[in-house]
């Protein structure tokens, strides 16, 4: 059971809050890089509770400033974005994407006093698609997270959008629980449906995993563990880096690239970064006999983006509709009625409110990963506040190059650790070196 006070400190973004300092240290995923056009609309951003307004200049480069115009405190929103500028309707007032007041035109050049003038802006970089902000105050940004994923060649990688309405701890807790994946996903098939021979099927035929869990150097790690063959034991693994990255285990250990960012946007709305390799391989999907698993899609359908701040990359199943359950296929076919792997995490993760009551749980054992990530978090955020070290990972962002999720099968006479540090010899590395030193030296 969490205390009020904790899940407040782990629930609260806030610019004057301590998780809300503590996420500002890292960069921090703001939009795609396609919703800002050179010169066309700016964009409304609600990122860790503030309101922000992005716009790419004549010149290609991307500001994102607060959404108040230093002058009068209007709304940048309708701003035009003009030549290398953002200007402000009222009187004129421009900006670069640096916050640098470039003109006054509605004061006499005596009086003009622009170079005294700055919005506030937040820097920025963009990677494979994305356009990062780092809204720390620090004076030099700390270095770009060097997780596999968001590392590789823009040809080979998906990012997609999803928009959660709830807090962003609950929605990322949905990925380091593993047990759920046996009943949300797959509950509507038994063992005796799925191929034997396809490694996966573990996760259908036995439904108790044990599991394995530490803290590493970027977060925390598990894996949830199960006998399979005679001497064999398979393996799903997955990890939490801070400050709101999850690697999730859905697929095979070699090719299984992939991350996602719980980036708040503010208490109770989370936007849903999601980085995938390509040519990755899916844990299973298909029945023995060929067909489909009902209701195991992951496309999700969505409504029109709006210019509204909580307009962007929402689902047209949602929380109005009851996630456009269908009652029938859940008595004939489907586990849950609820179409898309998704939309099925999106429904139970909403159900539990805006911010989830964590006083009012009963954990078991299968929830081990939750306890041990919010125990690390609450710790670095304490350690945070009191200036007592560095952000975790921001002094060696290559340690998170050793973190890799999914599944795989190992010798039972094997520790854990090593066999996980085994097979990521063998995995592709399209991103570059993929080495899990720290872990492999845990395990020696």
């Amino acid at each position: 059971m969490l205390s009020p006070k904790d899940n407040e400190t782990l629930t609260r973004v806030g610019s004057n809050t301590a998780m809300g300092r503590f996420m500002r240290e890292y960069w921090v995923p703001a939009c795609l890089s396609s919703e800002l056009v050179a010169d066309r609309d700016p964009v409304r951003l609600l990122i860790l509770g503030e309101r922000l307004i992005g716009f790419r200049d004549s010149s290609g480069r991307v500001g994102i400033l607060d959404q108040q115009c230093p002058h009068r405190c209007v709304s940048l929103f309708f701003g035009r974005n003009e030549h290398d500028g953002l200007r402000c309707v009222y009187h004129g007032w421009k900006f670069d994407v640096d916050g640098n007041c470039l003109e006054m035109p509605n004061v006499i050049p005596p009086w003009d006093f622009s170079p005294r003038v700055k919005a506030k802006a937040y820097r920025t970089t963009e990677r494979n698609g994305v356009v990062w902000t780092y809204m720390g105050s620090k004076e030099a940004p700390p270095p770009m997270p060097e997780l596999e994923a968001t590392l590789l060649p823009s040809d080979l990688v998906t990012v997609r959008c999803v928009q959660r309405e709830c807090n962003w701890l609950q929605a990322l807790e949905g990925d380091i629980d593993t047990s759920h994946f046996g009943f949300l996903h797959m509950g509507s098939i038994s063992g005796d449906d799925v191929d034997p021979l396809n490694m996966h099927s573990y996760a259908v035929t036995n439904r108790q995993p044990l599991y394995h869990v530490q803290e590493t150097d970027w977060g925390t790690m598990y894996c949830g563990y199960r006998d399979a063959d005679p001497g064999n034991t398979y393996y799903r693994f997955a990890h939490y880096v801070f400050p709101f990255y999850t690697l999730y285990p859905d697929g095979t250990f070699e090719d299984h690239i992939v991350s996602q960012a719980w980036v708040p946007m503010d208490d109770t709305h989370t936007m849903v970064f999601n980085f995938s390799y390509k040519k990755r391989t899916q844990a299973l999907r298909t029945k023995k006999d060929g067909s489909d698993v009902p209701g195991l899609g992951t496309d999700i359908q969505f409504r029109e983006n709006t210019p509204d701040w909580y307009g962007r990359w929402r689902g047209v199943a949602n929380r109005a509709n009851d996630y456009l359950i269908d009652r029938e296929a859940q008595r004939t076919s489907s586990f849950t009625g609820i179409e898309s792997v998704v939309v099925q995490d999106q429904s139970i993760i909403e159900s539990m409110g805006e911010i989830v009551d964590r006083g009012a749980e009963h954990l078991a054992p299968s929830d081990r990963m939750v306890v041990v990530t919010r125990r690390a978090i609450l710790r670095a955020v304490a350690n945070n506040e009191r200036g007592r070290e560095l952000a975790p990972w921001l002094d060696r962002p290559s340690v998170l190059r050793g973190a890799r999720s999914g599944s795989f099968i190992a010798a039972n006479d094997v520790d854990w650790l090593v066999a996980y540090a085994d097979i990521s010899q063998k995995a592709l590395s399209p991103a570059g070196d993929f080495v899990p030193t720290s872990l492999a030296k845990a395990a020696e």
